[in-house]
């Protein structure tokens, strides 16, 4: 007869998958800056036309709508009912708040100190969630973070030099406004995630409480479309559709699958991909200095996606 005993499994016949998701994470990853960068070109095309309220607007709308075809085609999923009223506020937070204070900042600030200011905001991710979080500090996230800030400074010192003008107070204090809602959000939303809401679902209903809070900007939109050329209109169905409705989704997918002090600190390449499309699109050569501080972004975010040691 057979002894009997404890059965022990044999691993070797159920071997553990492999990760697939580490390159979709980081196809998802440079999508996201991508757009993003891409924002600040058709930013700067709508801009003379639409006050800041009406942008913000339009861009919700479109993007709003076209985050609810890739809801509905992935397949909606509601969050807990607890969880709704953070839905909300994150959502008006995103996509309102952070949007108008940019907006109405980029009236008044050259870009390079507007970019300098609104990243603070991946800085105080990488501070805030590893407090209050719990994803500890990465020896990584913290060498490399400063880094990439350090070449956000370079390129903002260089294009405030050539501006001119001292800095906007009120221009400042509503870049300031972008970067605690930029940081406040992200940490919101990393939250809800962990909690287990749906991605793609999560983005649409912030997308559509954004765009709630901003229709009192209504008659602004509507008295816009009616004097703005049409090109400056497609900019902004533009950064609906693309730097909202597809970047924000693969923003969701990334931060969903890794820290939010990591993840935020990737969008330190959007400065140094800006700079590229201004050269190719805009025609504006950067400086020599320029080059020098998309180098250190691009460095300080290499840094950050390095492994040093072995966890436990």
């Amino acid at each position: 007869m057979p002894k009997t005993g404890r059965v022990q499994r044999d691993d070797s016949l159920n071997p553990p998958k492999p990760r697939t998701q580490g390159p979709l994470v980081l196809v998802a990853a440079l999508v996201t800056v991508v757009l993003w960068a891409s924002a600040f070109i058709g930013i700067r095309g709508a801009g003379p036309h639409y006050d800041p309220g009406a942008l913000a607007l339009l861009r919700m709308a479109v993007g709003s709508a076209a985050l609810a075809i890739i809801a509905v085609r992935h397949g909606i999923r509601l969050p807990a009912r607890r969880h709704w009223w953070l839905v909300a506020v994150w959502g008006i937070g995103w996509f309102c708040v952070y949007n108008l204070a940019l907006n109405a900042a980029e009236r008044t600030l050259d870009a390079g100190t507007a970019a300098m200011v609104v990243n603070l905001a991946p800085l105080m991710v990488v501070v805030f969630s590893g407090l209050f979080l719990r994803e500890g500090f990465p020896k990584p996230l913290i060498v490399g973070a400063p880094i990439a800030f350090l070449g956000v400074v370079l390129i903002g010192m260089n294009s405030s030099t050539s501006a001119g003008e001292g800095p906007d107070i009120t221009g400042l204090l509503l870049a300031l406004l972008a970067a605690v809602m930029y940081a406040g959000c992200t940490l919101l939303q990393k939250h809800l995630l962990s909690a287990g809401s749906d991605a793609t679902t999560l983005t649409f209903l912030g997308a559509v409480a954004g765009t709630v809070a901003l229709l009192p900007w209504t008659g602004s939109l509507i008295g816009a479309l009616q004097t703005a050329p049409l090109d400056s209109t497609l900019w902004v169905v533009y950064l609906g559709i693309f730097p909202t409705a597809i970047a924000f989704t693969t923003w969701a997918y990334v931060l969903q699958r890794s820290t939010a002090g990591q993840t935020s600190a990737t969008t330190y390449v959007v400065p140094a991909i800006a700079i590229l499309m201004s050269w190719a699109i805009l025609g504006e050569v950067p400086t020599p200095l320029m080059f020098v501080g998309g180098a250190l972004c691009l460095l300080g975010v290499l840094v950050t996606r390095m492994r040093w040691g072995r966890r436990a």
